[in-house]
């Protein structure tokens, strides 16, 4: 049983440790200004396409706003001054 012991601790001996590096390169851990284009062009883009968004949203307000006075308009005129197209 000694030998046995014995046999383990030195095969255990032998077997090297891993000894631990620096880390890793800074190259395979950062973006990079690849990463960086990337991300500042898709930034870029979404600021873009919510400007885009609310001046279209802003044009059908503004369109249904002027929609709602001349519906008014109409409905507030007698039939007589309606024109040709209230008479047919």
């Amino acid at each position: 049983m000694p030998e046995l012991l014995l046999k383990a601790g030195i095969w255990l001996a032998a077997t090297p440790t891993p000894t631990p590096t620096s880390g890793p390169n800074e190259d395979q851990v950062t973006p990079g200004v690849v990463g960086f284009t990337v991300t500042f062009l898709i930034a870029v883009a979404a600021v873009l396409l919510v400007i885009d968004m609310t001046r279209r949203i802003r044009r059908v307000r503004y369109r249904a706003e002027i929609a709602e006075k001349l519906d008014a308009e109409q409905s507030s005129r007698p039939d007589d001054e309606q024109g040709p197209s209230a008479s047919s």
